[in-house]
């Protein structure tokens, strides 16, 4: 994973998705990582969730479960 923090990430999400609300957004990966630190699991698999696809799609997620990929090495990561 490429590890990005929440603003930039967001910034760049912005551009794709100007509809969305920032705000909420960057909440959402807060919680997200906060989860993520506090160890929560993926409700699919059990794995370690991935904080920005469980901050964007709303469920604790892993990548694989989110994206049903297994090459995380060009997707980003809040760090």
């Amino acid at each position: 994973m490429v590890p990005i923090t929440i603003e930039k990430f967001v910034d760049q999400y912005m551009k794709g998705n100007p509809i969305e609300n920032r705000k909420e957004i960057i909440n959402s990966l807060k919680a997200a990582l906060a989860a993520k630190e506090a160890g929560a699991s993926c409700s699919q698999c059990g794995e370690q969730i991935w904080a920005v696809g469980t901050g964007i799609v709303g469920w604790s997620g892993c990548f694989t479960c989110i994206t049903g990929e297994t090459d995380d090495s060009n997707d980003y990561e809040i760090m």
